[in-house]
């Protein structure tokens, strides 16, 4: 009888919607980043975070000249936590393009972002996320950044 019962709930829950695809919960580890990105908040934002994670960027100079850096998580964090509360941004998520494989993700997410409500630059996210236990954490985050080819 338990097991009928259990069996159940499950197709409830299920119909319901409360079980999420591994690609649903890939793109709410993203928007919980971004949430506590926009908030300000690093706390927020370690939820979706491994402990040991890459962070990069590429983008062109006015002369043609690629850059590329690495930043340190910790410097991220805590420059998002000393932006002066005078100052807004929003970063718009566009399309979310992700594959999963067992315990590993792939997310592709175009932005637009906005600097004091005035459009700043857009590009895209690359994320890559492995599955912990069932924790979907960000272990790779690189981005591009230009102001051509933009849609504001």
């Amino acid at each position: 009888m338990k097991i009928v019962v259990l069996v159940i709930l499950y197709l409830f829950t299920n119909a319901l919607g409360f079980s999420q695809s591994p690609e649903e919960q890939v793109k709410k580890a993203i928007t919980i980043f971004f949430k506590g990105f926009h908030a300000k908040d690093s706390l927020m934002m370690k939820q979706v975070v491994a402990d040991h994670v890459v962070v990069q960027t590429t983008s062109v100079t006015q002369e043609g000249k690629t850059l590329f850096k690495t930043e340190d998580i910790h410097t991220l964090y805590k420059n998002i936590a000393s932006i002066p509360a005078k100052v807004e941004f929003k970063e718009e998520l566009t399309n979310f393009s992700i594959q999963v494989d067992r315990t590993m993700a792939n997310a592709w997410v175009d932005y637009t972002f906005f600097l004091n409500k005035e459009f700043s630059h857009c590009g895209v996210n690359s994320f890559q996320l492995i599955n912990f236990d069932g924790n979907w954490k960000i272990i790779y985050l690189i981005d591009t950044r230009g102001k051509e080819g933009c849609e504001n």
